[in-house]
């Protein structure tokens, strides 16, 4: 199991699509921090402009915490996408490549073919968002410094500065999980056709016709909404709440890994019966 995993990490990682997400966010982080360091937290006088007036705010809320907020709503559509640049191509990059026979003559069966292609997209989803955790964690301090956070849900909250790296290592974590949904569904995508860019234009097509349809305010969406996993994927917000509710972080988690898994066991089943032809 382990020299197999080994073989797939080494497979994914030499491939160049692999760091297009990467590269995108060392682009693009730098921008936006830089963008909103010139706008110079016209943000943030705008949404305390009427707490203002009857409370004193004193601390430097316009720092890296709060930009990093900004920037993790990107995990909407912007990180779904690069994830699924890669997880779209584990089974399907085989088959256009006519490498399936060569890797299931060896000794190891499909299951474990698959599951060692499934940990290391999971493996992928999770170094991706880590390293978006860094570098806007990092370039924020960097540019902004440290100090409180204004959460803005239902009510407005201020999270103390001290207990803002467990909650957004916390956030980062939960966000690990709603993409590995993503990647699920892509590298189900995946065991479907021969072609990586099917699994990529299927996964986002998937992604964004459920938020539109979860956003229509008419009975029967809001009825399925509960049932879409898109519903899900603010899951790593619960982190910035304040007091956190648990039990609805739990629930979200298990809606969550109730969808990976039954994304992998509906790929296992199309894997398994799959006739290899090249």
């Amino acid at each position: 199991m382990l020299p197999l995993l080994k073989n797939e990490l080494l497979k994914t990682y030499l491939k160049w699509r692999t760091y297009i997400g990467f590269i995108a966010i060392v682009v693009l982080v730098p921008v936006v921090l830089v963008a909103l360091k010139l706008e110079g937290g016209g943000m943030i006088r705008r949404m305390t402009r009427g707490l203002t007036d009857d409370f004193m705010l004193i601390g430097n809320f316009f720092n890296g915490y709060f930009v990093t907020q900004l920037v993790m709503n990107s995990l909407w559509v912007h990180i779904p996408f690069l994830i699924s640049l890669v997880a779209g191509d584990q089974l399907a990059g085989e088959a256009t490549g006519g490498t399936f026979r060569l890797l299931l003559i060896r000794p190891a069966s499909r299951s474990r073919v698959l599951i060692t292609k499934y940990i290391t997209t999971l493996l992928y989803s999770f170094t991706l968002v880590a390293f978006l955790a860094v570098a806007c964690l990092g370039l924020g301090m960097a540019l902004f410094g440290s100090g409180p956070l204004i959460v803005i849900g239902n009510v407005m909250t201020i999270i103390p500065a001290g207990q803002l790296l467990w909650r957004m290592s916390f956030a980062f974590g939960l966000a690990t999980v709603s993409m590995w949904c993503v990647a699920s569904l892509a590298f189900l995508f995946s065991s479907l056709v021969e072609n990586s860019i099917g699994p990529i234009i299927g996964t986002m097509a998937v992604i964004i016709s459920f938020i539109i349809l979860s956003n229509i305010p008419v009975e029967f969406a809001q009825n399925i909404r509960p049932y879409l996993f898109t519903s899900y994927l603010n899951v790593w917000q619960l982190a910035l709440e304040d007091p956190i509710s648990w039990e609805t972080t739990w629930g979200h988690l298990l809606v969550i890994g109730g969808h990976c898994i039954g994304f992998y066991v509906v790929t296992w089943y199309i894997f398994v019966k799959k006739d290899i032809l090249s």
